[in-house]
């Protein structure tokens, strides 16, 4: 239980981190930074730095996997980058939510200059960690039972430390607003998104502290068919592992939907519902109805396996969508079609990095070679992608349709608001339509093939290592003389 209570910290601060990052980051610009429409010219250009920056880690992630591969320390090769990794992306992330002491006006260039460097090393950083923490998985047991106790702790812990940030985030910067900034209650400042940034930075570090006291890798002889793993190694462990493609295909239009969506969720109680501070149910809702899915999970596996949950889930966040379209400005419809949204989540993202996880082993039956961190490293760079064209969408959406600054309600004209509904509902749903489609019709690698897989590769590592001994029994024969 220590350990699963251990690895749930870890990516309970984790996911704080990041939806903090991914969701939050352009509220703070349109919102505290960049208020007038006269900055939607900045507001533009810290969108494609962030893009670029991003999209640049469709290369960077496998070659960060493939140096967590072959990393070997006394503390083994995940902890050290959980660790150093959390520090230093918690330490960029309180300068990135700030105006960089009035650069943000006074010298704007500098200020982007600047801000493209902090949001790289945190990229980096925070990429480290990223890959290191979820690639522990495939390296602490070769059981699928037991990967998916751990699999399920690591998604309770990060899907409560992503939904408490919607909790607490609004109170909280009303807070130290408050606190700081000397202002009343409800008005939010810098200061007062700069003190919730550093809590989340305090949880983000504090949680791999944890993890990396409590957690091993294990070693056996399947994890230790492993050799140095150079740049075309990595490429190749990707492009041979086809059932790592057809997830990863699957898995980014999924992420894509469900980022966009939620990312303009708080616009939506902002701008549309014109009541921001109702936005904290979200979190409260989710919170509760999160832990009731992650939980669900285990059970779900054993009657109806992983290809059922993906696609019977995104079925019903379906569902949440069609419920959105017709709540409008109904309070209380919004909120059911959250709960209808968010409830397949957790059980959709479990499915997939269960069986990425898997795939490690799949990839090691192709190529011949072990590769954990690389073949991992593939579900967060496709969360960081989705991340990246949200943070593009989300930025031009909201200057589009005029949801910045103090706006209200009645400012939104009917084709902004289709704009709008455009991006945050319709185009989310054909997306996740062909999601399930590619998942139930290319995956393969279920629960019962990689066991499969395992038994076929215990029988061939045994076989060559029996080889092996036999071939240096014989070489240390000395021939007879005469």
């Amino acid at each position: 239980m220590k350990k699963y209570l251990s690895y749930a910290l870890g990516t309970f601060g984790h996911d704080a981190f990041y939806n903090t990052l991914s969701i939050y980051f352009m509220m703070f610009l349109t919102s505290q930074l960049f208020t007038n429409s006269s900055d939607s010219k900045m507001v533009g250009m810290v969108t494609a730095l962030v893009v670029i920056i991003r999209v640049g880690e469709i290369f960077f992630d496998p070659m960060i996997g493939g140096v967590v591969d072959n990393t070997n320390t006394r503390w083994g090769k995940f902890r050290p980058w959980i660790l150093s990794g959390s520090i230093v992306a918690s330490v960029g992330l309180v300068f990135l939510f700030s105006d960089y002491f009035g650069l943000a006006w006074s010298n704007p260039i500098i200020y982007l200059i600047i801000l493209a460097l902090t949001f790289l090393v945190i990229d980096v950083f925070y990429s480290f960690s990223d890959i290191a923490l979820w690639s522990m998985l495939p390296a602490i047991s070769m059981d699928n039972k037991v990967r998916t106790k751990f699999g399920t702790a690591s998604r309770l812990g990060s899907t409560l430390g992503a939904q408490i940030v919607i909790v607490i985030i609004t109170p909280a910067i009303m807070f130290f607003s408050h606190v700081i900034s000397k202002v009343p209650f409800g008005q939010q400042t810098r200061a007062g998104w700069t003190g919730y940034v550093l809590i989340v930075s305090l949880l983000c570090v504090g949680g791999a502290i944890i993890t990396c006291m409590n957690i091993k890798e294990q070693h056996n002889l399947i994890r230790a068919n492993t050799k140095h793993t150079t740049i075309r190694d990595i490429f190749r462990a990707i492009g041979r592992n086809s059932q790592l493609l057809w997830v990863a295909a699957s898995y980014f239009l999924f992420a894509f939907s469900y980022v966009v969506t939620n990312s303009l969720l708080i616009y939506y109680f902002r701008y549309r519902l014109g009541n921001a501070g109702a936005y904290t149910w979200v979190g409260v809702i989710t919170c509760i109805i999160g832990v009731i899915s992650v939980s669900l999970f285990p059970a779900l596996e054993s009657l109806i396996h992983r290809k059922a949950i993906y696609v019977g889930g995104i079925a019903f966040m379906l569902i949440g969508y069609v419920i959105f379209l017709f709540a409008g400005q109904n309070m209380a419809l919004v909120l059911v079609a959250v709960a209808f949204y968010f409830f397949p989540y957790p059980l959709i993202f479990l499915a997939t990095l269960m069986t990425i996880t898997d795939s490690v082993e799949y990839g090691q039956l192709v190529n011949g070679v072990r590769n954990e961190s690389v073949t991992l490293s593939v579900r967060p760079l496709l969360d960081k992608l989705a991340g990246a064209a949200s943070n593009g969408i989300v930025g031009l959406v909201a200057v589009a349709v005029g949801m910045t600054g103090n706006a209200k309600p009645s400012d939104i004209s009917s084709s902004g608001i289709l704009q709008f509904n455009t991006f945050m509902f319709y185009i989310p749903i054909i997306l996740l339509v062909i999601s399930a489609l590619i998942f139930l019709g290319k995956v393969t690698l279920t629960e019962s093939r990689h066991e499969e897989i395992v038994v076929e590769l215990k029988k061939r590592l045994n076989k060559d290592n029996q080889s092996t001994s036999e071939s240096n029994a014989g070489s240390d024969v000395k021939p007879a003389t005469k």
